[in-house]
């Protein structure tokens, strides 16, 4: 059975009734935020957002666990230890930009088998007329049913690349190191969040960088980087998502951007 037939049924009914919800508190004068322990926002749409998904894979009679920004989970170092496949999902990934009634967030998800993610969908509802993209390992990537591919820029001289910021850090080291990404290439842009690996992954854009990121941020983009045709690791050149300092390109710019950090 293909990794589609057997997760794409699940990750699509999440997806479109957490657009639904997202879509219904968006800009809205009901709206709460509040703020975690760790600075970062949330409001009662990821509350939400994350319980419907619990509910749907406990549904759904498949066997998987479930680790989850809001609510937890198992471990979010290290893949599952216990040999259970696991959702992990970030029920709105940008919930600053959504709180301030910024398009750029969406939901996050990615399906874990023996700590490789098999399965990707990050879906934003807000993005144009609602924007989707998803991969299963083997099967391609996909923006709104339509194949997607990277680019194929071969130097980082003539690459756009997106960075992001490095939270609360006041390392100068850790931004001198950001800098001199943006400064080796073409053109740079600084937006952060899945979006910025989902453009490079349709080839919009050539390189992307999260340098402060939990699995729950980064669970389908590599896959779905991957299936397009690119490479995403940390910048030590991993390929993980339980280590932070992500980056994607297209594949032909990896090395050439990774050198950058050494």
């Amino acid at each position: 059975m293909s990794y589609r037939a057997k997760y794409g049924a699940l990750l699509e009914a999440i997806a479109v009734e957490a657009d639904a919800i997202a879509s219904r508190y968006f800009r809205a004068a009901e709206m709460r935020v509040e703020h975690k322990r760790d600075g970062t926002a949330v409001t009662q749409a990821d509350k939400e957002v994350e319980a419907m998904a619990r509910a749907k894979v406990a549904a759904s009679g498949l066997p998987l666990d479930v680790l989850g920004e809001e609510m937890g989970g198992a471990s979010v170092e290290a893949p599952s230890q216990n040999g259970r496949a696991r959702m992990i999902i970030d029920p709105i990934d940008g919930t600053e930009e959504f709180s301030r009634g910024i398009p750029t967030f969406g939901t996050l998800m990615g399906i874990e088998e023996n700590g490789e993610i098999v399965a990707g969908m990050a879906s934003a509802p807000e993005l144009g007329r609602g924007t989707r993209w998803w991969a299963y390992r083997g099967e391609g990537a996909y923006r709104n049913g339509h194949r997607i591919r990277v680019s194929k820029v071969a130097r980082l001289a003539d690459a756009l690349v997106f960075t992001t910021g490095t939270g609360p850090s006041k390392d100068t080291e850790v931004r001198a190191m950001i800098r001199r990404l943006a400064d080796a290439a073409r053109s740079s842009r600084s937006i952060g969040g899945f979006w910025q690996h989902m453009l490079v992954a349709e080839g919009a854009a050539d390189a992307a960088l999260d340098w402060v990121s939990k699995p729950w941020d980064l669970a389908p983009l590599g896959l779905i980087v991957e299936e397009a045709g690119g490479r995403s690791t940390t910048i030590d050149g991993e390929r993980t998502i339980y280590k932070g300092r992500f980056v994607s390109t297209n594949g032909l710019l990896h090395e050439e951007v990774l050198k950058i950090f050494r």
